[in-house]
């Protein structure tokens, strides 16, 4: 019971850093990483402010004023121990290393009362010098001020965590009216209740502070304008980009917006544009439509696409396991119809992976794939009179002819990495695995592929494994000659009973009423440079090609 209620405890807690303190995070890990950022700006100002305070009320004291407060050695004393616990807390904590959601409350909790328990206890034990009380006041005040402007918090919460700082400079208050010690210019009931007025009114502005910059990030979070287009919620992120779920102001038709970094240079951005022109002109059923595209603030570059309320065959095989022959069959046929349209029209997708196909659920028709991101970012420089080309695809999906003789991807490659998918989706597990990133990319270019029934899976027609082991074949011309010739090859296979349109329709019945993870980050595609100059010359790498195989000489990951 404990357990549970600690992790029920801990979920709120997520929740309420995510939606509640400044609803601008789509997912838990987003949430937790701004709001460390933000308390570590805030310990960076808050530790100078004091350190600034501490020189100025010493120099003061030894020159400008003509005595000391009797107990000021103890006040420095204890002010230099705390500094050093908040340097310690700034420096070796929020900037070295990840805190949980937990721990940053908790530290944003400490600080209100140490600075509180620190403010009051020095105007305390500065009673022989009543201005040391209203520096408290004041100082208790711009810290109030400085965290709601800083730290993201709900006014709730900026309430909270003011009172608490509040309250022991306010009793250093009622301390000092009752000892007498007061300013002898106002009674002590002014003192104290002056005091508690403005402590009051801090407390109300900076709740009212938070509040309004909490409304402020919603608003610019959640209604972010491109084109004709009104962002909404991240549903999906990479290297290259951001998606987000969108609106069309006119037609209130939703649809998914895709924002490609405006740092990757002008010359990369001018290409996205003129693929996505061509992408656009796609209108096979299984291809993702692509409604519209332009330029935003900032010179970012988007394209809206229709919206897929589905889920990716990565985190489809991640979580529900691999899949029955007769699911992955329908869908495998479903992206060559998409792939030979897109080469008919002479354009290389470059990146099929799992993650690129979306599931979904079309019409009252199950298991519709749709392939995503076609030709965008994923191209290759052909050469200028330089040695050197870039690939651009992801690690285990990556044909030998992308990595070996990039000025040879084509079809071939696609069909390739179609292989790569069927053999992910029947097994569970990707075709080659290793180590590290170029071990992969060496199996790809020399190793051949183990059979797919090896893996263990319960049972795999042998005309499906022979067509995907021909997909994964070495040379470009031993593969099928066409994403059409390979689904005529699926189609051909006997079907198995171990997938039902029954079973298709009770399967999206029961997706559709779970709740949906808002924010699927993209596997990261891999950029690959090829020395063309030593691919052929030079000794593969070390435990990698044998002599006389292809080799992946030249190659680096950047």
């Amino acid at each position: 019971m404990g357990f549970v209620a600690e992790a029920e405890r801990s979920s709120r807690l997520k929740a309420l850093t995510k939606q509640r303190l400044w609803g601008t995070a789509s997912t838990d890990e987003e949430a937790r990483e701004q709001l460390q950022n933000r308390l570590n700006v805030y310990s960076r100002i808050m530790f100078w402010a004091f350190v600034a305070l501490i020189v100025f009320l010493t120099l003061t004291y030894r020159f400008v004023l003509d005595k000391t407060p009797a107990l000021w050695t103890y006040v420095f004393a204890g002010s230099t121990v705390l500094l050093a616990v908040m340097a310690f807390i700034w420096r070796a904590v929020l900037v070295r290393r990840k805190v949980t959601v937990e721990g940053l409350f908790a530290i944003d909790l400490a600080y209100a009362i140490t600075i509180g328990l620190a403010f009051g206890a020095a105007a305390a034990a500065q009673y022989d010098f009543p201005p040391a009380s209203y520096t408290s006041l004041i100082f208790a005040g711009l810290n109030v001020f400085m965290r709601a402007l800083v730290v993201p918090s709900s006014p709730r919460r900026t309430a909270v965590i003011s009172t608490v700082t509040f309250l022991p400079v306010v009793g250093a208050g009622l301390f000092l009216g009752l000892i007498g010690r007061n300013d002898p210019h106002l009674p002590a009931v002014a003192v104290v209740v002056g005091g508690a007025l403005l402590a009051a009114i801090s407390i109300i502005i900076a709740s009212t502070g938070s509040e309004i910059i909490y409304s402020l990030r919603q608003e610019a979070h959640h209604a972010m304008q491109l084109g004709q287009y009104t962002t909404g919620e991240r549903i999906g992120s990479g290297g290259m980009g951001q998606v987000f779920k969108a609106q069309h102001r006119l037609l209130r038709r939703p649809c998914a917006v895709k924002l490609i970094r405006p740092d990757l240079g002008a010359e990369n951005l001018d290409r996205f544009e003129r693929e996505v022109q061509e992408m656009s002109q796609l209108t096979h059923p299984n291809t993702v439509a692509v409604y519209d595209y332009g330029r935003g603030s900032g010179g970012v570059f988007y394209y809206a696409m229709e919206y897929l309320d589905g889920i990716d065959l990565e985190q489809l095989v991640k979580r529900r396991g691999k899949l029955p022959a007769g699911r992955v069959i329908p869908i495998l046929v479903q992206v060559c119809g998409a792939l030979q349209e897109a080469h008919d029209r002479k354009l290389i997708h470059r990146d099929i992976k799992p993650a690129n196909i979306i599931l979904c659920e079309r019409g009252g028709v199950p298991d519709v794939a749709k392939v995503v991101d076609f030709g965008l970012v994923k191209d290759f420089t052909h050469t200028t009179g330089q040695s050197t080309q870039v690939v651009l695809g992801t690690v285990g999906y990556m044909a030998p002819e992308q990595l070996t003789e990039p000025d040879r991807v084509g079809p071939p490659s696609d069909i390739y990495a179609l292989g790569c998918v069927g053999y992910f989706l029947l097994t569970g597990r990707k075709v080659f695995e290793g180590k590290t990133d170029v071990d992969i990319c060496m199996q790809h270019i020399t190793k051949p592929p183990d059979r797919p029934s090896e893996s263990g899976t319960a049972h795999i027609p042998k005309a499906l494994e022979d067509a995907i082991l021909r997909c994964l074949e070495k040379t470009p011309s031993a593969r099928f000659t066409s994403a059409s010739d390979l689904a005529e090859a699926l189609e051909a296979i006997p079907r198995e009973r171990d997938w039902s349109r029954a079973e298709a329709t009770q399967w999206w019945a029961e997706f559709k009423s779970q709740p949906k993870d808002q924010d699927i980050t993209e596997q990261k595609t891999m950029t690959v440079r090829v020395d063309l100059d030593r691919r052929s010359t030079s000794a593969p790498l070390r435990g990698a090609a044998r002599p006389g195989e292809p080799g992946l000489a030249g190659v680096r990951k950047t």
